[in-house]
């Protein structure tokens, strides 16, 4: 449930914690008058980790099989060692 902010007719700012659904008017708890639901400031956003890239989230069992898919389509870069080339 979330967390709503409002103000009295008299100017008093309170918090209230309720259902979305629920209708009832609500009243100032020091001046018992009707109160209206303004904007909330937010909460704050917190960014930590090595990078924010639609992989980061995957899951393990995704990682895993990518690395292996990975490793069975790359190419070797050099040939061989032993001598793999055209005699004279």
């Amino acid at each position: 449930m979330p967390t709503y902010v409002y103000r009295c007719k008299k100017g008093h700012e309170f918090e209230l914690f309720h259902s979305i659904s629920d209708d009832s008017p609500k009243r100032c708890p020091k001046c018992r008058s009707g109160a209206k639901r303004v904007p909330a400031g937010g909460s704050g956003v917190l960014f930590k980790g090595s990078g924010f890239y639609a992989t980061d989230y995957r899951s393990k069992g995704y990682k895993e099989s990518a690395k292996k898919e990975k490793g069975a389509t790359e190419a070797p870069s050099k040939p061989p060692a032993g001598g793999g080339g055209a005699k004279d």
